[in-house]
């Protein structure tokens, strides 16, 4: 391109299609893509990314837009955005690395991309300027102001009477604040040293609340924040003494539990082994005849065996007796 040929960035908006034109309004309004503050060519000015930009035109508030072509999907969006670039509504631009970095709270400088093309993690600078309704009123506004208060000894001797009292007002309400504030600082100095506790007047007067609730409760006692501590720390003791019950009585659960277990082995234990006269008794037995008498042994061993169930009832009722009483016992 001819630099003679070159143009400024308002007469290239200008020879814009309408269709164009109202599309970059959109995106220039409140609807269109987040907008950053940076420097560019030694002035403020907006940019936003890629990205934000096509999520924009899909969004449904695009598709109300008059005289806008409409768009589907991102290769639509990004088609729609590339047709912009060559009519200067913005251009894209780099994020230098500053050495030292740029402190926080400041504008990053950007330069102009060597590469004009549009891609969704790229940047890009607005060079159309945004003329709201509402700049506009705060504009007019504040030059009314400063006019209004340069031109006062013009104004009519009511007018600056009112101005007078008003001003007056004014001073006395920010007088009654200061009053209170000492006034309750007294109250609360004499109540400290002759009550256990100490009482402030309106107590919330210089909290974090509303205006109306800055004077509600008109009175309250001094708690101090020590009180929300110390219930913390009786919540915490309370807690630590619930759980070493707990583990007290699970402690105590299982020390029954084995002393049971404990008490059935034993019990078990005792009788299941045979003595070594009832096995002599057995073999004894088994080596004589059929017509032989049965030996001494053999007589005690078939009457201990004629009065086996009475026998293994009485020994069980005695072990589930030592496991009840090895139970109370760990209960206690």
């Amino acid at each position: 391109m001819n630099p003679d040929d070159a143009v400024s960035a308002d007469v290239a908006q200008k020879r814009a299609p309408a269709e164009l034109q109202a599309v970059a309004k959109y995106l220039r309004g409140k609807h269109g893509p987040k907008i950053r503050r940076g420097v560019f060519n030694g002035s403020r000015h907006d940019y936003f990314k890629g990205k934000s930009a096509i999520k924009a035109l899909l969004a449904p508030a695009y598709k109300k837009v008059k005289k806008a072509p409409q768009v589907e999907n991102e290769e639509e969006a990004l088609k729609l955005l590339i047709t912009m670039l060559p009519y200067a509504f913005f251009l894209r631009v780099d994020r230098p690395v500053q050495d030292p970095p740029t402190p926080a709270g400041q504008l990053r400088p950007l330069a102009l991309a060597k590469q004009q093309g549009l891609e969704p993690t790229a940047y890009y600078v607005w060079l159309m300027a945004s003329s709201p309704l509402s700049t506009y009123i705060g504009s007019a506004a504040m030059v009314a102001v400063i006019l209004a208060s340069v031109m006062f000894p013009l104004w009519p001797p009511i007018m600056r009477q009112g101005v007078s009292y008003l001003s007056m007002g004014v001073l006395g309400l920010i007088g009654l604040f200061i009053a209170v504030g000492v006034v309750r600082l007294v109250i609360w100095l004499i109540t400290r040293v002759l009550l256990k506790k100490a009482i402030w007047w309106f107590p919330n007067l210089f909290e974090d609340v509303g205006f109306v609730d800055s004077f509600i409760p008109f009175w309250g006692w001094d708690e101090p924040a020590q009180s929300a501590a110390s219930g913390k720390s009786k919540s915490s003791k309370s807690s630590k003494e619930k759980r070493s019950n707990k583990n007290k009585s699970s402690a105590s659960g299982a020390t029954a539990q084995a002393l049971i277990e404990e008490a059935s082995a034993a019990v078990t234990g005792a009788s299941t082994p045979i003595s070594a006269s009832e096995n002599d008794a057995v073999k004894t037995n088994e080596t004589r005849g059929l017509g032989d008498e049965p030996s001494t042994g053999a007589k005690r061993s078939a009457a201990a065996s004629s009065k086996g169930p009475e026998m293994e009832i009485g020994g069980d009722a005695n072990i589930r007796k030592r496991q009840l009483a090895y139970v109370e016992d760990a209960e206690e």
